[in-house]
């Protein structure tokens, strides 16, 4: 039987996940934002951490490149470039 949770139950849970970010997995971080997205949660910020693609966790060692307001982040393991606006 599955335990249902209430929406600030999840929002708790997601922020000690967040908070304890070091050594997750993929399979970690797509657990959490499908839980995220079950319950109409946006997790703003939190989502620059992890690669949209392959959900693999920023280590620091990517390939970063600002133009234009613009930062381009490589992401190591698939490749795939994030772009997100510089905000002041």
């Amino acid at each position: 039987m599955k335990i249902k949770l209430s929406k600030t139950e999840v929002q708790k849970e997601i922020e000690e996940f967040f908070k304890i970010f070091k050594n997750k997995t993929s399979k970690d971080i797509k657990k959490i934002k499908k839980l995220a997205m079950n319950k109409k949660i946006s997790l703003k910020e939190k989502r620059k951490f992890f690669c949209k693609k392959c959900l693999t966790p920023y280590s620091g060692k990517e390939k970063i490149k600002i133009n234009n307001k613009i930062k381009n982040l490589e992401c190591k393991n698939c490749g795939k470039i994030n772009r997100w606006k510089i905000r002041k």
